[in-house]
């Protein structure tokens, strides 16, 4: 695709205006102030030989008006702006089922009262349909890809993969009342997982390895879960330090804060992804900091589960890869990440009670590019040539973003996610103007209800 006259979030995150992008097979390969030249064109038709040759042998009954045989269709951008897609650095995706259910309860009696009961009764079919109505949700918002912690990884990985968005995907495994590890049905289903789809689909979809979190496992079960992703060479995805409650516990089990436990224990030795991290000590930072690991702050849930703030801004200050992640929307109600970091913004500036605290620049960084570093992915997450064409096309030319004096500023305090005109992953385009290309909606959403329906009965 050849965008034309379009604004864009560069890889440092300004905006320019008037930009010209183009993408060829699952790459951006070209950024510049004007249409590409012969040479341009000539370097580019040699290098993705085989993609154009596919494009142009492509049915022709369908092509759009303005088709350019190198990039194919061409889009006017004119009142748009295109940027990297969101990164979705923490999420439950199958808890659609629950939205809703469990309002106005502090996160144990959250947990132990209305979560894990309903998800006692849950099977592969309502997971399915349920992670499928998230995968809708998020391209509708402009997520491109999610760190997804929950089970029934079979079900989960065939939505992820029928709706041609991104996933890191993880089982989350807590080894309370498993007297034999060997017999844990969670620890034997991550192994199953990480050795049928860790690089499936070309890489979209990625597997972790996942303590749920140090409250939910026994000493010998943490421990075996940071030795099965050193085996395999996985990144690790965990919950930590989300509430008072959590941190106080930990410390009179361990004598330690769970981000002291988890690193004494192995969990950080490989790349880690530690969602919430709410409750944390100058020296959870610096071992955070030390062992690299990626933290994905998730206000909204925080926030309506009362747990507290995540201090972002003495994250950044040490050097700490912050990403932002939606929870699920048991805990959020929504996966519109325009509010994710709206929120995300504001909560920083309340925490210090300084407005000048964490800059609309570093939010969007957050979104996109801390989350792809989060999910291992490397060549994602910027407006670069080279990178993956992960991005996500902006109304611009809607009253709630005009006047217009600042573009970064209008992203992350004025959009919303309904402006969100087009949503491409790996150059695929999986949802535009209000069509979702890969999914049957109204058949996902009517699913997913019955699923609901039929768990409520049972409980």
């Amino acid at each position: 695709m050849l965008f034309r006259n379009i604004g864009i979030i560069d890889e440092d995150f300004n905006y320019r205006a008037d930009m010209f992008v183009g993408t060829i097979g699952d790459r951006i390969v070209y950024i510049g102030e004007s249409a590409p030249d012969e040479d341009t064109l000539d370097r580019l038709s040699k290098e993705y030989s085989e993609e154009i040759l596919a494009l142009n042998n492509g049915c022709h009954c369908c092509r759009p008006d303005d088709f350019d045989p190198v990039f194919g269709e061409g889009y006017n951008g004119s009142g748009k702006i295109l940027m990297p897609g969101f990164y979705n650095a923490h999420g439950h995706s199958a808890m659609t089922l629950l939205r809703g259910y469990g309002e106005n309860l502090p996160l144990e009696r959250w947990l132990y009262d209305k979560i894990f009961p309903f998800e006692d009764h849950l099977y592969g079919d309502a997971v399915y349909y349920a992670t499928l109505t998230a995968m809708a949700e998020s391209m509708r918002y402009g997520i491109v890809s999610t760190s997804d912690m929950y089970f029934f990884v079979d079900d989960m990985v065939k939505a992820i993969s029928v709706s041609g968005l991104k996933s890191n995907v993880s089982r989350a495994v807590s080894t309370l009342g498993c007297d034999d590890l060997s017999r844990c049905q969670g620890l034997i289903e991550a192994h199953q997982a990480i050795q049928m789809y860790d690089g499936f689909q070309n890489g979209k979809i990625q597997v972790e390895i996942c303590a749920h979190a140090e409250y939910t496992n026994t000493d010998e079960g943490i421990r075996e879960i940071a030795e099965m992703a050193k085996k395999y060479d996985a990144r690790m995805h965990v919950h930590v330090a989300e509430t008072e409650n959590e941190t106080k516990g930990c410390i009179e089990r361990h004598g330690m804060t769970p981000v002291e436990y988890l690193a004494s224990r192995g969990i950080f030795d490989q790349p880690s992804n530690a969602a919430h991290c709410v409750w944390l000590t100058d020296n959870d930072m610096d071992i955070l900091a030390e062992k690299k690991v990626s933290v994905s702050s998730n206000p909204i849930s925080n926030m309506k589960l009362a747990s507290g703030i995540c201090d972002v801004q003495a994250l950044y200050n040490k050097g700490i890869n912050v990403a932002i992640g939606t929870d699920s929307v048991a805990s959020n109600n929504s996966l519109n990440f325009f509010e994710e970091m709206k929120v995300f913004a504001l909560a920083g500036k309340v925490k210090y009670m300084d407005p000048s605290v964490i800059t609309p620049r570093q939010v969007l960084y957050s979104a996109t590019r801390a989350g792809a570093l989060a999910q291992g992915r490397e060549d994602c997450g910027l407006m670069k040539e080279g990178f993956k064409a992960d991005l996500i096309v902006v109304d611009a030319d809607v009253p709630n973003m005009r006047p217009l004096h600042d573009p970064v500023n209008g992203l992350v305090y004025s959009a919303d996610g309904k402006d969100v005109l087009m949503t491409m992953v790996d150059g695929e385009i999986v949802y535009r103007d209000g069509e979702y290309k890969t999914i049957d909606l109204e058949k996902t959403m009517a699913e997913a209800e019955a699923a609901t329906q039929k768990i409520l009965a049972q409980l």
